[in-house]
């Protein structure tokens, strides 16, 4: 099957011309857009959107989420209140993967889904932490995106903080997905991560043509653990295992390195993923691109599923801490979509697209597109969606699955896992 986009304003995504068109979508992970001036005929099986008045473009993509925390939302307060980052990790994150289950993973991975659909995004890089149920969790996870329809790069979060037994867990649960899917080597981050499991992780990278996931510098403990225990700093010691040689590995975060560390990266295959909103969250600081080169992605460290608002809130944040401006705000948005084509990874090609329903007061164009992007979009405007071919938000309604029924599988699991807390 195909679909046809009548009367539509194409953006395209790369060089932001606008054009008037008609757009037939083929179905399928490597399908293709073929341009129409004017619809002569159409196959029966066809589904027709007139797009009259409407907005078509690229669909977007998560450079960094956590599934784990969907359930999280309006969540009990931790018996004490953290004073720092590593407390905000061992009070609140650390406690709530302890206490997930597989029908809370499920829960959390179609909750999560949807919204990143019903947001725009057709894929989404997930880093994914779950130590009493390590077994089988991403390939949970993978069905319930399969479900949705939305297309991913998920890893498990390796870890010696819970001890070696589930860090080898970790490894093993890692091989067994990416044996059969694509995926991503996961390690926690530097200063829950000994030696030992970091060469068995790098190994593991290595056997695959894999790349390793990590938090990098999210805090000054990272660096402090670091110096403390190796010599050396965090993104030295992640250089000096080898981490930093695969142009599918992710460093999240970043915001506490030296000129040293920033010139390993900047001179590395590596790619950043920066998380505004989780960074204000947890009071670590705030992001600065000056001396990490342009290879830069956004993500939403699980804070929500929407990357229009990840974009826009990294550039007003960063006017006053970070070098963006219109430009480089949307690239980094995009940036994403170079990561996948450049490792070759499946599920991002052209026919993923978002229709928007733009109701702007004034005329959007090729000459003010970054200002409406930045000041004007936002998630409701999303009206259609399309993945690798396949309408999976229509109307703003998810199509492969019934939301109601999900939902109260999700508030079921919220509370079974807030009961656990």
């Amino acid at each position: 099957m195909s679909i046809l986009l009548k009367n539509t304003t194409y953006i395209n995504w790369e060089t932001l011309q606008f054009s008037k068109t008609n757009i037939l979508v083929e179905e399928g992970k490597n399908g293709k857009l073929t341009f129409l001036d004017k619809i002569v005929a159409i196959k029966p099986d066809t589904t027709v959107i007139d797009c009259n008045g409407k907005f078509v473009t690229k669909s977007f993509a998560v450079g960094h989420h956590h599934v784990y925390s969907a359930l999280s939302r309006g969540m009990p307060a931790p018996k004490k209140s953290p004073t720092n980052f590593y407390e905000v990790l061992d009070y609140i994150w650390w406690n709530i993967d302890k206490a997930l289950d597989k029908d809370m993973i499920e829960a959390s991975a179609l909750a999560t889904a949807m919204a990143c659909a019903k947001a725009g995004s057709t894929f989404v890089i997930d880093h994914h932490a779950s130590p009493n149920f390590i077994e089988g969790s991403l390939d949970v996870i993978a069905d319930a995106f399969d479900r949705v329809g939305v297309d991913h790069l998920l890893c498990y979060e390796i870890t010696d903080r819970d001890g070696m037994d589930k860090a080898e867990k970790g490894l093993a649960e890692t091989e067994n997905h990416i044996k059969n899917k694509q995926g991503l080597i996961g390690l926690h981050a530097a200063f829950t991560v000994g030696d030992k499991t970091m060469r068995s992780s790098v190994d593991l990278m290595e056997k695959y043509n894999s790349g390793i996931h990590i938090h990098v510098a999210e805090d000054k403990y990272d660096q402090k653990h670091s110096e403390e225990n190796y010599n050396k700093r965090v993104a030295e010691r992640l250089h000096d295992f080898g981490v930093l040689n695969s142009s599918k590995t992710i460093l999240g975060h970043c915001l506490h390195l030296d000129d040293n560390e920033k010139k390993l990266i900047r001179n590395s295959k590596t790619y950043i993923v920066q998380n505004t909103e989780s960074n204000l969250n947890n009071n670590v600081g705030y992001f600065n691109a000056d001396g990490l080169g342009d290879r830069l992605l956004l993500g939403t460290d699980g804070m929500h599923s929407d990357m229009i608002r990840s974009a826009q809130n990294a550039f007003f944040v960063g006017q006053g801490f970070d070098t963006i401006d219109f430009p480089s705000a949307y690239k980094r948005f995009r940036n994403v979509h170079h990561y996948l084509k450049q490792n070759n990874f499946e599920g991002d090609a052209e026919n993923n697209l978002v229709v928007l329903d733009y109701d702007s007061p004034t005329e959007m164009n090729a000459n003010n597109f970054l200002g409406h992007f930045l000041y004007g979009w936002t998630a409701r405007h999303i009206q259609h969606v399309i993945s690798n071919g396949k309408l999976i938000v229509e109307n703003g309604i998810i199509q492969a699955v019934n939301e109601a029924e999900i939902q109260a599988f999700t508030q079921e699991q919220a509370k079974r896992l807030w009961r656990k807390l």
